[in-house]
C-alpha cells in the first residue's frame, strides 16, 4: 500500500475485459485473479513459482502468477484458462488434453494447458524433446507426462 494507506488502483485487461481494482502492493496476480476477480481456474499450488499450476499469459508470455505482483500487470493483457476459448468452444489444446487423457486429478491441468498454448504460439513444439523441455516448469503429481506431450504434439499439429 502507498504510505497513506490507500490501495493501489490498477487496471488489467483480463480475458479481453478491462477490470479496475484496488490492491495492496504485495498482492500477487494469482490472488487478484482468484480472490478479487473470482477466476478460480488458475490454481494455487506451491505458491513459490516451482509447480506451474498458476501459469497465465501476460501480454502473450507465460508467467507464474504467484510470483507476479498484480501491480506489475497494470495496463497489460492477462489471459487465464477461462479466456483461451472465448466463444465457448474448446481450445485445440483443451480438446487434445481430453483426447489424449492428459490429466488425472486435473489440478495442474489449467497451468499445463496455458503453458502448452504459449509454447505452441512460440513455435517451440517441434519435437517431443522440445515439448518436454519447455513444459518442464509445470509439474504433474499424477505423472501424466507422456499423455501431456502427446496432447501438445497433437494440438500443435492441428494449430499449424
Amino acid at each position: 500500500m502507498p504510505e497513506d494507506g490507500r490501495a493501489l488502483e490498477i487496471e488489467l485487461r483480463v480475458n479481453g475485459q478491462s477490470r479496475r481494482l484496488g490492491v495492496e502492493g504485495s498482492t500477487t496476480l494469482l490472488d487478484a485473479l482468484r480472490d478479487r476477480l473470482h477466476l478460480t481456474g488458475t490454481k494455487k499450488g506451491c505458491d513459490l513459482g516451482q509447480c506451474g499450476a498458476c501459469t497465465v499469459l501476460l501480454d502473450g508470455q507465460r508467467v507464474v502468477s504467484c510470483l507476479t505482483l498484480a501491480a506489475q500487470a497494470d495496463g497489460r493483457d492477462v489471459i487465464t484458462i477461462e479466456g483461451i476459448a472465448p466463444e465457448g468452444q474448446l481450445h485445440p489444446v483443451q480438446a487434445a488434453f481430453i483426447e489424449h487423457d492428459a490429466f488425472q486429478c486435473g489440478y495442474c491441468t489449467p497451468g499445463q494447458i496455458m503453458s502448452a498454448v504459449a509454447l505452441i504460439q512460440e513455435g517451440r513444439a517441434t519435437s517431443d524433446e522440445e515439448i518436454r523441455e519447455h513444459m518442464s516448469g509445470n509439474l504433474c503429481r499424477c505423472g501424466a507426462y507422456t499423455n501431456i506431450v502427446a496432447a501438445v504434439r497433437d494440438a500443435a499439429a492441428k494449430m499449424a
